[in-house]
């Protein structure tokens, strides 16, 4: 797939990346990273993996919408991608972001393999995520699902010390990357017939930092 990127977005990136290394330096990204139980260079390279990934859309299939016509004249922006417009044909083409859904979900079950968690709990703490996702999230014309960025991090925080106190970090972790993934995406898959945007991509967009951020905050606050 042929992938565009906005300079603006590219400057939002490096950016970022700059406020990593300035995080880093004071440890507290390696302190999330061993209350998770990785090791520091290990979780580094996972986060950066997290951040390139976000520009990598993995096509799956289209879906009917509602549209008809020409779309915005515009281009459409998707995290760092920027796509050319083009026609709409009453059809939506869904992605998988690589960084935004992939990693995190392979992140997770790792993570949950190597930890004391119970399965019941874990997918108690999953199930409250989605619910707290899915009622703050909102379809945004243009972008996709979007939601307030920090309500995910605090709540998956909150679930991990009172579920599991001994293990609070993974299960924030756990519960709320792949919380926002359900209650923000996959839940919300029937709003993009609404939207009527040609493009869609799970845990790409508007979730991306928040499934991102809620992964690193939650870590630290657990």
């Amino acid at each position: 797939m042929k992938n565009y990127f906005s300079p603006i977005h590219l400057l939002f990136f490096i950016a970022l990346l700059g406020i990593l290394v300035i995080l880093i330096q004071v440890e507290l990204l390696s302190f999330a990273f061993v209350k998770l139980g990785l090791p520091p260079d290990f979780g580094l390279m996972i986060l950066f993996l997290s951040l390139l990934g976000s520009a990598v859309n993995l096509p799956v299939t289209r879906i009917k919408n509602s549209a008809t016509g020409q779309s915005s004249t515009q281009p459409v922006y998707r995290g760092l991608l920027r796509i050319p417009v083009q026609p709409i044909h009453n059809e939506t083409q869904i992605f998988i972001n690589l960084g935004g859904c992939l990693i995190p979900v392979t992140l997770s079950i790792y993570l949950f393999s190597n930890s004391a968690l119970s399965l019941s709990s874990t997918l108690l703490g999953i199930a409250i995520i989605s619910s707290v996702s899915y009622v703050f999230s909102r379809p945004i014309q243009g972008l996709g699902i979007g939601m307030p960025i920090l309500i995910a991090p605090i709540c998956a925080a909150l679930v991990g010390l009172s579920i599991s106190p001994e293990q609070s970090a993974p299960l924030a972790y756990i519960s709320g990357t792949l919380g926002v993934l359900i209650g923000a995406d996959l839940l919300r898959m029937k709003d993009i017939y609404r939207l009527g945007t040609p493009f869609a991509s799970i845990g790409g967009a508007g979730t991306f930092d928040g499934i991102f951020i809620t992964g690193i905050v939650a870590a630290l606050l657990a």
